[in-house]
């Protein structure tokens, strides 16, 4: 085949290619908690590397700890990080004192890692340390969200605080909740803040608790999220599982002070259930957490809201990633993760993702297996885009994008092909890597295009008539494919 006609032939494949796809259905990102009070648990650069393979997008910790902040680069992975609890005060105190934080904790890892927000404390209000002052905890929001505003961060990064169920007065029924009294000053600034920056509201909410502590009023399958007969409130909403009662709990706790017109995201920062709990626990078994957390991640897929706001979309982030066998309290404190401290099962949860590494194969991987390939979803230039126009593109990715392109360097191992197209696709797909993989990481005015197929099977597929070339196409199939930018 001609040279030009080759080239016509591989754009329309690759048009063929997005038609079969189609348009791909908006699906809820899924998060989970990972914890680290534990002697036993897997390296984070093996935790990130395996939960590339899985249907988890977000990961939400309780620190900044470098090792995970590193390990989770490149991965298109969100995360979320945290002020603890006894640091609050030390950044409520100035800017420059929540600046030092931000510059020395956060700033080195961005933007090769996705953090997407940084939670302030953790159910700091409700805390039994009466050293915490309920001040110090909004100042040290408004400090923060200030130090993002002067980096031009404040739309990337997103600053909030998680709170428990006990800021309610009652959380039944969820129609006529409302914040406690004593909170109400507190949390009335904290919601005007969240409304006012475009951050979510998250709480930690658990129908295990309530369900142990008052097993004879509580429905097990009501708080197991089965759909059971229902539970009324009084304005006619039915609720058909705890967890959205939860919600509307909040929710209306949030127009009681004022900010009901206001266009405020809820977020379940952590929700689960223990596999073991203390003697006479009977709702801690293995059975009742795989149940539960098949049924939270269903959920979190589903895009559906609450009886209250059925349109409303709720993130969910599920507690947790691992057991913790230092965590402090009750047995069931060490016993909430999905996975032992070894990497195996506590109990089976289907986490497998259609278009992720490996077809998603999880089950099917160890915690100490070694190289694992990143995402099957990339970002590579069209085959007729303007060589002017991706020498821009190439230019924004490896200078402001922050890229790493040493790769496509002359002493790099994809330089060759020494062609604008080539080294594009590597800056493109390392930057769409880096941003999440959404849709607008892969435009680059026009010259980007997503693809769901292997780049090397693709190159494949077009050169096969031309042997040549082969050697090349398998070149920039591997930088693309397998570079370091999807790792």
């Amino acid at each position: 085949m001609a040279p030009h006609l080759l080239l016509h032939h591989h754009h329309h494949l690759l048009l063929l290619l997005l038609l079969l796809l189609g348009p791909l259905p908006y699906v809820s990102s899924v998060g989970i908690n990972y914890g680290t009070l534990g002697n036993n648990l897997p390296s984070p650069k093996k935790v990130a590397q395996l939960l590339q393979s899985t249907l988890i997008d977000k990961v939400k910790i309780y620190d900044t700890n470098p090792e995970i902040l590193e390990a989770f680069s490149n991965t298109g992975i969100d995360l979320i990080v945290a002020v603890e609890n006894y640091h609050v005060g030390n950044i409520s105190k100035d800017v420059a004192a929540s600046d030092e934080w931000f510059a020395t904790r956060v700033q080195p890892f961005i933007p090769a890692t996705s953090i997407v927000a940084i939670c302030v404390g953790n159910e700091y209000l409700t805390t039994t340390d009466e050293n915490l002052d309920p001040d110090a905890l909004v100042q040290a929001m408004q400090n923060l969200h200030a130090v993002l505003l002067k980096r031009g961060l404040d739309r990337k990064i997103k600053v909030t605080t998680p709170h428990s169920m006990a800021v309610l007065a009652s959380s039944f029924p969820p129609s006529s909740s409302t914040f406690a009294t004593k909170l109400l000053p507190t949390m009335s600034s904290i919601v005007g803040f969240l409304a006012d920056t475009g951050a979510p509201f998250m709480v930690n909410a658990y129908p295990y608790f309530a369900y142990r502590d008052n097993p004879s009023s509580v429905d097990m399958e009501y708080a197991l999220l089965g759909n059971s007969t229902g539970v009324h409130d009084p304005k006619g909403y039915i609720y058909h599982n705890m967890l959205d009662a939860q919600i509307d709990a909040v929710r209306s706790a949030i127009d009681a002070v004022g900010f009901g017109n206001m266009s405020i995201e809820i977020t379940v920062s952590e929700s689960g259930w223990p596999s073991k709990g203390e003697p006479g626990d009977t709702a801690a078994t293995p059975d009742n957490a795989k149940t539960y957390n098949t049924r939270l991640i269903e959920r979190a897929q589903s895009n559906q809201g609450t009886p209250m706001k059925p349109k409303a979309k709720t993130e969910i982030f599920v507690f947790a990633l691992f057991n913790e066998n230092k965590k402090q309290g009750d047995t069931s404190e060490r016993n909430f993760g999905i996975f032992n401290g070894d990497g195996s099962k506590v109990y089976s949860v289907d986490l497998s993702c259609e278009f992720c590494s490996n077809g998603g194969a999880f089950e099917k991987m160890s915690w100490t297996s070694g190289r694992v390939r990143g995402p099957s979803v990339w970002c590579v230039a069209k085959p007729h885009a303007d060589e002017k126009v991706l020498q821009t593109v190439l230019d924004f990715c490896c200078g402001p994008g922050g890229v790493d392109c040493r790769e496509v360097y002359e002493s790099g191992d994809c330089f060759e092909p020494d062609k604008v197209h080539a080294h594009a696709s590597y800056a493109m797909n390392a930057y769409y890597q880096m941003h999440g993989r959404n849709y607008w990481n892969c435009d680059f005015k026009g010259t980007g295009l997503v693809t769901f197929s292997d780049p090397s099977k693709l190159w494949d597929m077009q050169v096969s008539s031309a042997v040549i070339q082969k050697a090349k196409a398998a070149a920039i199939a591997h930088c693309i494919g397998s570079g370091s930018a999807v790792q």
